[in-house]
């Protein structure tokens, strides 16, 4: 990684629009790259991005209602039920009657389901592409992308 030394003068307001749009840029390039290999890991497990979000914001120690997985994955119901409908199929996770409320069914992650959001959980917290990047290196980004990101952003679900 080329080693970059900071100007001794505050740049003008054309150094830093241009500053700021190359960083733009270059993080759109890792996210872009991030996501390429999380996708390919995810179809490796049968999954598509939105599916591997629906399994991974499910708990599998707590059955959740479809209406507060769409509340959770920022999207509508209908969406939803194609999800669950694919990762049911799969035999990921069970749609079960709610004890407490018999009206309503809640959607329960199964054995098989555990495992591959387990892995799920991995391939989203792959890290290799920051591999080269010292301990304090890493702890700086952090802190610069929590900065920019407002504590962070939702993912929205879709129809992929």
């Amino acid at each position: 990684m080329a080693q970059h030394t900071a100007p001794s003068t505050p740049p003008d307001s054309a150094d830093r629009a241009a500053l700021a749009g190359d960083v733009v840029r270059r993080i759109t390039h890792l996210a872009s790259a991030l996501r390429h290999h999380q996708d390919v890991e995810i179809a490796e497990l049968g999954l598509t991005p939105a599916t591997a979000r629906a399994l991974h914001e499910l708990d599998p120690d707590r059955p959740l209602p479809a209406r507060d997985l769409a509340e959770g994955l920022g999207c509508d119901r209908s969406n939803v039920t194609a999800l669950v409908d694919k990762l049911e199929r799969a035999g990921l996770v069970e749609r079960r009657t709610d004890p407490a409320d018999r009206r309503q069914k809640t959607l329960v992650v199964t054995g098989p389901g555990r495992q591959v959001r387990a892995r799920v959980r991995q391939v989203m917290s792959d890290s290799r592409l920051l591999a080269g990047l010292t301990l304090e290196e890493l702890s700086a980004l952090r802190e610069l992308v929590w900065k920019v990101s407002d504590g962070g952003c939702p993912e929205r679900c879709g129809d992929d």
